[in-house]
């Protein structure tokens, strides 16, 4: 399964707590195919139906089917830059 940063854990809380439903928000990563290498990242109200659930101190992530299949043996990591942009990157374990 998907582990998150200490780095990693902190920018999806921060990013997610600005949601209307912050309660039950959380980042979504969906996988354009099933050998996916290409990702699309966004805030949702709601895991979707099928998704896989991380959560890491208050985090949550939420894995589409082929995000979850492409990303079990991932680290996510993240940077915030002096401007405030944020970068995700994967690591494998």
């Amino acid at each position: 399964m998907l582990t998150l940063t200490d780095t990693a854990t902190t920018v999806v809380k921060s990013i997610v707590e600005k949601a209307p439903e912050a309660d039950a928000a959380g980042l979504r990563i969906h996988g354009t195919a099933e050998d996916a290498t290409n990702f699309t990242v966004a805030v949702v109200a709601a895991a979707e139906p099928g998704d896989s659930v991380v959560e890491t101190s208050g985090a949550r992530v939420f894995l589409e089917p082929n995000a979850s299949k492409a990303l079990d043996d991932k680290v996510l990591d993240a940077e915030v830059t002096a401007e405030g942009a944020v970068t995700f990157a994967l690591t494998s374990r």
